[in-house]
């Protein structure tokens, strides 16, 4: 298996591309603020910091991949081919970024699009 490629990231620096398999608390369990994903019963340091590591991890790819799908969102949104296209003011003000975040994400997310057409 070959290593997985760094795809451009809008805030600087190569990113890799890694599965997030995440684990969901249950509703009770999550409404405790003390509970997070059961770290606070592990009493053997070496297991708690390998336990909060996978998590972070698991936590940072997902907020990865989350934002890969921002990207391909605004591009599409901002595509001059679309009736309904949006200025990139108006996406920036949807997703809470400043219009200048806007254009780099309409931008990956462009360079996202033309990399799945060329797989």
């Amino acid at each position: 298996m070959s290593e997985p490629r760094p795809a451009p990231d809008p805030r600087g620096g190569p990113r890799y591309r890694r599965p997030a398999p995440l684990l969901f608390e249950p509703p009770d369990a999550a409404a405790d603020p003390e509970h997070f994903f059961d770290l606070e019963s592990i009493e053997d340091p070496r297991e708690l910091l390998g336990r909060a590591t996978e998590l972070a991890l698991a936590f940072r790819a997902a907020a990865d991949r989350a934002m890969e799908f921002q990207a391909l969102a605004a591009a599409q949104l901002a595509d001059p081919k679309r009736f309904d296209r949006l200025p990139d003011e108006a996406i920036a003000e949807r997703a809470e970024w400043t219009a200048d975040y806007a254009r780099k994400m309409i931008e990956f997310g462009r360079e996202l699009l033309a990399d799945r057409t060329h797989e």
